[in-house]
């Protein structure tokens, strides 16, 4: 007597379940105590002594710290800024690095490795080695004090982890789709933007959310190239805030949550993207 034909089994749709509720506890576990106390204290009076234990629920509540963090810090100029500096070089990055992932996904073997070993090297080189040459360079072009800093890594991808992480993503395609594409006599660039880029989606949420984070709240290069006030980021203008008397630390915290509220929309906005492309995956 013939046995029935079996399914699939649901083991690894359960764990797979069980990874992403654990993972999401893990997160609120961590990440969302910290931002209620954050709440919580912009909503506390300012010029009130400071409460020597936490308050989740401040009495009385006040919106007084969002009204002085506008006027003292420049919160909506820098918010401005900073903004401006998001759209331009989240995009860019974005789209150069996916450029650069799919032309290393589809040059010759040798050729890739030495790319992804010098890509590597560069992984390996620290950020603050390279601020004596960029400075030296921007400012022999004229460009300090101005936003052109901030966006030009763009040019560049940013970082070379984002391009190893697309080449990574147009490598793992079946080799056939791109014989497939050769075939219907597709441009590499056609083929790159209407078949390879749709298929890494999840890859270039993550990566988009990534960069944004990185870029809104970038300190370091602002401050090492913008002067002028009216140019300040988000980032510099906090730091305005922090030093302000302890009893004004309402000011500085709602500062932080005006800051923090468009990188947690984005988060969840890339978030939503995984789990999208995870249950179609597993439909």
């Amino acid at each position: 007597m013939r046995g029935r034909a079996r399914g699939p089994s649901p083991l690894p749709e359960r764990a797979a379940r069980l990874g992403r509720t654990l993972g999401a506890a893990f997160v609120l576990l961590v990440f969302v105590p910290p931002l209620l106390l954050l709440v919580s204290g912009s909503l506390t009076e300012p010029g009130l002594p400071p409460s020597p234990t936490p308050q989740l629920v401040p009495d009385p509540l006040s919106t007084t710290g969002y009204e002085r963090a506008v006027d003292l810090g420049g919160l909506l100029r820098a918010s401005l800024n900073s903004v401006l500096v998001a759209v331009l070089a989240v995009p860019l990055s974005v789209l150069v690095a996916a450029l650069a992932g799919f032309a290393l996904a589809r040059i010759a073997p040798r050729a890739t490795t030495v790319v992804v070993a010098a890509s590597l090297v560069a992984l390996m080189v620290p950020a603050t080695a390279l601020l004596v040459p960029r400075f030296a360079i921007f400012r022999l072009l004229g460009l300090t004090d101005t936003l052109v800093p901030l966006i030009a890594p763009a040019l560049l991808g940013t970082s070379p982890l984002y391009v190893l992480v697309y080449y990574l993503a147009f490598r793992a395609l079946p080799a056939d789709l791109y014989d497939a594409c050769l075939v219907e006599d597709l441009s590499p660039l056609r083929t790159w933007w209407r078949v390879a880029l749709p298929l890494v989606r999840p890859v270039t949420a993550g990566l988009t959310a990534l960069t944004f984070v990185l870029t809104w709240s970038n300190f370091l290069d602002p401050l090492i190239y913008v002067y002028d006030r009216e140019l300040f980021t988000l980032p510099l203008a906090l730091r305005s805030l922090s030093l302000l008397d302890p009893t004004n630390f309402p000011v500085f915290l709602a500062g932080a949550v005006i800051a923090t509220v468009p990188a947690l929309v984005v988060f969840a906005l890339a978030q939503r993207r995984f789990l999208r492309h995870d249950d179609r995956a597993e439909g």
